[in-house]
């Protein structure tokens, strides 16, 4: 076959380290696809478009490089359209490659022929489509960068369908159409020459000779005196926290420098998204309960890549007269809600590591502060424990979890999709190190662990990854098996199966006496596992948990996915839960 752009799309995803090509296929994009697969990148085909966005999603989270999608026309990009928002509120850095209608019967009216562009560039860093053969490996360049400079975030290429064969088959296709309206008329002779110009615009330049050049990624830069002024600020406190967030992840190959950092500070720390398990499981400075009761009692806060929005009740979380330092790329997001005593427009993983080589050892007078805290989170820990002990019809969700934590290795990646089973996760589980804990973001989106688990999956292959299922959440992406089975991808499954939206049920019943709306059945989600060819087992008391557990490990060992459904007891663990 002659050159074409899907063969150029091909060649620039390759120059940018891209090893894994998420799609669905479709027959906007097959040129993508075939000729990515000639390049030597993985194609991996998903059962959802939205899927393959979140599979990009966790690839770059993983590994710092933007993850790649492509997705077919109309209903293809519409599918991707929560994926996208998830991605752009977590910060994520991803190329989705949309295919489009020819450009020359865009917008009359042509099979999934939609204002893609109008659709999605209100969740997108930028939405752009290729109009020449020229302009493919400009834009696709421009692309990668802009999704990785500043903040991070997903963005849109358009890519019609006449640009990605070869100059010679879409001049015949043209051909064929013209020819068959009557060669003679004068119609028809001044629409051969319209096209004939046409194809001249859109087809400029030469296949062969286009080379990718990748541009400079830009990121904001810390200014040494604020570093200073920080450092002075952290070392009058009396009783100081930090709280690291996803953004301070945005290079994962740092993490342990960025873990050292921390330590080299002293000074409590939580983490949360991405950072969570950056300090491993049982570091004297890493607290897990209580967040809102240190942040009240504190005197100065630094906040490392995370803004104060719900999580932190919109700023509310704080002393009135807290010192608050922020580091943050994004401007918006240093002052959202609440105005910091220091604000730092720059990247939070240089800046706390800049701020740890300036300070010193951290006080004496911080350890009675720290001890209270640890003393804290220790009493949590009993009383959750004691709650494990408490009856249920099922299996009791927090004894499955402390289990499932003492059985769980160093290498292990956590994936969370669900509602109450997934925040209890939360609290129970400890990721045995940075980049090991995997959740939607802030936008708390269901679906996303079929689409997760295969990123980790793919990016770690040595790695067992666990995707933790409530049993709602499970009905968006269970198709996803037959992906895992056909890639050869052994990730483990565990449903929550408590046959009902329990997180929205509780508050919901509470308040209303009704719970419409929220009732499952308890429904065999291993039998549904084992027809897409994975192993399932269930489990339905706690002796059974154990084995089980051992069983699923030796499966995955074998290269086959399992799926373990858990029929878990009610609990009023998480009451009054819902956030607003």
């Amino acid at each position: 076959m002659d050159a074409n752009g899907g063969a150029v799309i091909a060649e620039v995803l390759k120059k940018h380290g891209i090893g894994h090509l998420f799609a669905l296929c479709g027959g906007h994009i097959s040129p993508i696809l075939v000729q990515a697969k000639r390049a030597g990148i993985h194609v991996v085909d998903v059962r959802h478009e939205a899927s393959a966005v979140f599979a990009a999603d966790a690839m770059a989270r993983l590994t710092g490089i933007p993850g790649v999608a492509a997705v077919t026309a109309g209903p293809g990009v519409t599918n991707t359209i929560t994926a996208l928002k998830n991605a752009q509120m977590a910060q994520t850095p991803l190329v989705l490659l949309g295919g489009a209608a020819a450009t020359v019967i865009k917008g009359r009216g042509s099979l999934q022929d939609i204002d893609q562009i109008s659709l999605v560039k209100s969740i997108v860093k930028i939405a752009v489509t290729i109009n020449r053969n020229c302009d493919i490996v400009p834009i696709l360049e421009h692309a990668f960068q802009v999704a990785q400079s500043d903040v991070p975030g997903p963005v849109f290429v358009e890519c019609p369908i006449d640009l990605l064969y070869s100059e010679a088959m879409v001049r015949q296709w043209y051909g064929i159409k013209s020819g068959a309206a009557g060669p003679e008329g004068i119609k028809s002779k001044l629409f051969q020459f319209y096209l004939e110009r046409h194809l001249d615009r859109l087809f400029t330049c030469d296949f062969d000779a286009m080379e990718p050049i990748p541009r400079e990624i830009a990121t904001p830069e810390f200014k040494p005196g604020k570093i200073e002024t920080a450092a002075r600020l952290l070392s009058q406190a009396r009783q100081p926290v930090l709280i690291i967030g996803s953004q301070a992840l945005l290079q994962p190959t740092q993490a342990a420098k960025l873990a050292a950092a921390v330590e080299r500070i002293g000074a409590p720390v939580f983490l949360t998204g991405m950072a969570r398990g950056l300090m491993g499981k049982t570091h004297p400075l890493h607290l897990r309960h209580h967040r809102k009761q240190a942040l009240k009692a504190a005197d100065l806060v630094l906040l490392a890549g995370m803004p104060c929005d719900f999580r932190l009740d919109y700023g509310r979380s704080f002393h009135p007269k807290v010192k608050l330092v922020a580091m943050n790329r994004s401007k918006s997001d240093l002052n959202l809600n609440r105005k910091p005593s220091l604000a730092m427009h720059a990247d939070p993983f240089e800046s706390v590591c800049a701020l740890a080589e300036a300070v010193g050892s951290p006080p004496a007078r911080w350890s009675a502060w720290i001890d209270t805290l640890r003393q804290t989170d220790a009493r949590r820990e009993d009383q959750i424990a004691a709650m494990a002990q408490t009856p249920t019809q099922g299996v009791h969700p927090i004894r499955l979890f402390r289990a499932l934590d003492d059985f769980i290795d160093e290498r292990s990646i956590l994936v969370a999709d669900g509602g109450d089973f997934v925040a209890t996760a939360a609290y129970t589980l400890h990721p045995r190190g940075p980049l090991r804990w995997l959740d939607p973001g802030p936008f708390g989106t269901l679906g996303v662990g079929a689409g997760f688990a295969m990123g980790a999956q793919l990016s770690r292959k040595e790695a067992e990854v666990w995707l933790l299922y409530g049993d709602g959440a499970a009905g968006y992406s269970l198709q996803e098996f037959d992906t895992f089975v056909r890639h050869g991808l052994p990730v483990i499954a565990v449903v929550g199966n408590d046959a009902g939206w329990a997180q929205i049920a509780r508050d919901q019943v509470k308040i209303f006496a009704d719970d419409v709306g929220t009732v499952l059945r308890s429904t065999d989600y291993h039998r549904v596992a084992e027809g897409f060819g994975a192993e399932g087992f269930v489990i339905r008391a706690q002796e059974e948990i154990l084995p089980t557990l051992q069983s699923a490990r030796a499966a995955a060992q074998r290269g086959v996915p399992v799926l373990i459904n858990v029929l878990i007891g009610k609990t009023d663990f998480r009451e009054g839960s819902v956030s607003m």
